[in-house]
């Protein structure tokens, strides 16, 4: 039902696209942008390269969609996700002076199951932003202290007035505990 949901979705932002309805260009950048921005910045691109090729494929599937005998036969987000990676490995083989790809570089991974694996570290980041925003303080202020900061435990024990650094650990630990099962409850229920 929800793969009906999605293709008939696809259907109706091509059907704006090559109506040139700006909505349906905002809807299809906003959800498959991020996507490819990841790939190219993984494969030493820059934010910029991600843009131009982001661009450079939005431009591909408008001329197709311009073309009425053009019929998608998979799902958007990996029509796109494939034209970008193809643009992107041509790009790489013209500014490092390569002939001709070799296979490994050209196949490391099938398109769609990187993208599904993209899709999903996506949707765990999603759950552990909720889960973090969920904890409350001071778990929150403590762990983003800890691991996105870097404070030692005896800074953090000074800054929240425990005693000592082995009771800031204790308390780092319950957090930590705690976040995972916010973290691993929200994951179970939207799988």
């Amino acid at each position: 039902m929800k793969q009906h949901q999605d293709i008939t979705r696809d259907r109706e932002l091509l059907l704006g696209l090559a109506k040139g309805e700006d909505k349906s260009l905002e809807i299809i950048y906003s959800e498959n942008f991020p996507v490819v921005l990841r790939m190219i910045l993984q494969h030493n691109g820059s934010e910029d390269d991600a843009k131009d090729i982001f661009q450079e494929a939005i431009i591909v599937l408008y001329e197709k969609v311009q073309n009425n005998d053009f019929t998608l036969s998979s799902r958007l987000k990996t029509f796109l996700y494939s034209v970008c990676r193809h643009l992107w490995l041509k790009k790489v083989q013209r500014t490092y002076g390569l002939y001709s790809l070799s296979p490994e570089l050209e196949e490391v991974i099938p398109a769609t199951e990187e993208l599904e694996a993209h899709q999903a570290k996506d949707q765990e980041f999603r759950i552990m932003e909720g889960a973090m925003s969920n904890i409350g303080q001071p778990c929150q202020a403590i762990l983003e202290d800890y691991y996105l900061h870097k404070r030692s435990m005896q800074e953090i024990a000074e800054k929240f007035g425990y005693t000592n650094a082995e009771n800031a650990k204790n308390q780092k630990y319950k957090c930590l505990m705690r976040l995972k099962k916010l973290f691993f409850d929200q994951y179970n229920t939207s799988l």
